[in-house]
């Protein structure tokens, strides 16, 4: 992944998040920022009607390393085609490695009116006792974060599926000038091997998280969605796959 040229105030801000990610907990939001700044792999576009409304599919071939190792065997994910479970996106964590995100860019063509994200995810490991709402204990099986944009200012909303975290609960928040993040509990324990679908109505959760219950809030543009999991925390192992991410727009 090449960088581009940044201007002055973006390698400042850049420098800032880099500082944040030096922490743990502020990891996942900072790599879905950097990512978006750096660049990453375009969504494959599939703008096809669904209940009266264009669809994006983003395809997981495409999530690309953005934060920790960029290359080689030490990024813990990849891409596997099945007859059973199509094409996916698995990640196999194990302690001692560095924590790696995987993110995609939102075209264009879906950002400011994005409604609606769905994916499918099956946790395969989870983390001993991971819990986002506990401190030194907040490792997921699996993440996703949807990556919102207004101006300087970043909105990360991480759904989680949590070992033993309570069901529901919004954990690890975070608010400064130029980021705020929640992280929501999606899903805590289950069987392994299971896939689940997902759908986030993302205009109503930014309004609930960002907005105060606004529903007159202007919602800014949704320019990327990124995946990790992790035991870094709790020096376990951990492990899920993705598929089907999709844009409702």
């Amino acid at each position: 992944m090449q960088a581009i040229a940044q201007p002055v105030a973006l390698a400042k801000l850049l420098g800032m998040l880099t500082s944040w990610a030096r922490s743990r907990r502020d990891r996942t939001g900072a790599a879905a920022v950097l990512a978006l700044f750096l660049g990453s792999a375009s969504a494959q576009e599939e703008a096809v009607p669904h209940s009266g409304q264009p669809l994006m599919s983003l395809d997981v071939r495409s999530f690309r390393p953005v934060d920790g190792p960029s290359s080689g065997p030490e990024v813990y994910y990849s891409v596997i085609s099945a007859d059973s479970d199509g094409t996916f996106l698995r990640g196999g964590y194990h302690p001692g490695l560095e924590t790696v995100t995987m993110g995609i860019e939102v075209p264009e063509q879906a950002r400011r009116s994005a409604r609606r994200l769905r994916w499918r995810w099956r946790a395969r490991a989870f983390p001993a006792q991971g819990n986002e709402c506990r401190p030194g204990r907040g490792d997921s099986a699996a993440s996703v974060v949807a990556a919102f944009k207004r101006g300087l200012k970043w909105y990360l909303l991480k759904y989680v599926w949590s070992s033993v975290g309570p069901l529901g609960a919004v954990c690890d928040q975070k608010r400064t000038l130029l980021l705020a993040r929640d992280t929501i509990i999606l899903e805590s324990g289950g069987v392994v091997g299971v896939w689940l679908t997902e759908v986030v109505d993302l205009r109503r959760a930014f309004v609930n998280h960002f907005a105060k219950g606004n529903p007159h809030a202007d919602i800014p543009d949704l320019v990327g969605v990124a995946v990790m999991t992790d035991g870094d925390q709790t020096n376990s192992e951990s492990g899920a796959d993705w598929s089907g991410f999709e844009i409702v727009y």
